[in-house]
């Protein structure tokens, strides 16, 4: 990654760009998505089903806050997984006619991915301040925070990138998985909110620490709980090298099956 930063700083601004050119709004699209979205779901949990989120002060703006704060997380792991299966496939001809460092674009599809986190993070803190006031000091630590999620999306971009190669309904199964996890991960309800005998299925979804330790310095003005954060970024760390030693290991028959 350090040797083709460049190409890979160059190959994630054409992705960027190559989504809204020839839109009449271009880069506004970027920003006109996360804002529709958080007025909506203030508008459906807020007004219609009335929600609160236990422990808060009870707003309806805290509670779209809250809700959005985990969407981040779980919208930008969703993109990567989505993305991954066809990566590859669709980037043939640099599989067949070119020498070039295809695992990369993985990191190209992370890059993207961060990229609109980024923009939905600063509607979020504008949200925040215009509803609430200005955004707690701890809201510095979500960069950390966000670091085991970085690690994973990577790892799981290269594994199935690869995947999706070898088995074509990979695109069929991380659609299906990426329905599921959005209802098994804590965004519309606490983490705390799972029964406890489900508890143990819960603590799979890697997703599930990483939402709370966001919430927790954007929204309750914590810092981290080191005791959950680094085991979750150790297994990231982990799922990376498996993820990037699979790639490895099966990219030499990707000629072949393309």
């Amino acid at each position: 990654m350090i040797e083709h930063r460049a190409l890979i700083v160059a190959l994630t601004t054409r992705e960027v760009l190559g989504r809204y050119r020839g839109s009449v709004l271009g880069l506004f699209w970027a920003v006109f998505q996360p804002v529709l979205m958080l007025a909506v779901y203030t508008f459906v949990f807020g007004l219609i089903f009335r929600s609160r989120w236990p422990g808060g002060s009870g707003s309806r703006a805290e509670f779209a806050l809250v809700l959005f704060a985990g969407l981040l997380v779980f919208n930008m792991f969703a993109e990567c997984l989505n993305r991954a299966p066809t990566l590859i496939v669709s980037n043939s001809n640099y599989v067949k006619r070119v020498v070039f460092p295809l695992e990369i674009l993985p990191c190209v599809t992370v890059g993207v991915a961060l990229f609109q986190l980024l923009v939905s993070f600063v509607v979020w803190l504008a949200f925040h301040a215009f509803t609430i006031g200005m955004p707690p000091v701890t809201a510095l630590l979500f960069p950390i925070a966000l670091l085991p999620l970085v690690f994973f999306a990577l790892a799981v971009a290269w594994l199935f990138s690869s995947l999706g190669v070898y088995l074509r309904d990979t695109v069929q199964v991380t659609g299906l998985v990426t329905a599921v996890l959005m209802f098994l991960s804590p965004i519309f309800y606490p983490a705390d909110a799972i029964p406890a005998r489900f508890r143990a299925f819960a603590d799979l979804n890697p997703l599930v620490p990483i939402i709370e330790q966001v919430r927790r310095v954007l929204i309750w003005k914590q810092g981290l709980a080191l005791d959950q954060y680094l085991p979750v970024l150790l297994v990231s760390l982990l799922a990376l090298w498996f993820g990037y030693s699979w790639f490895e290991k099966t990219r030499k028959g990707f000629a072949d099956v393309l």
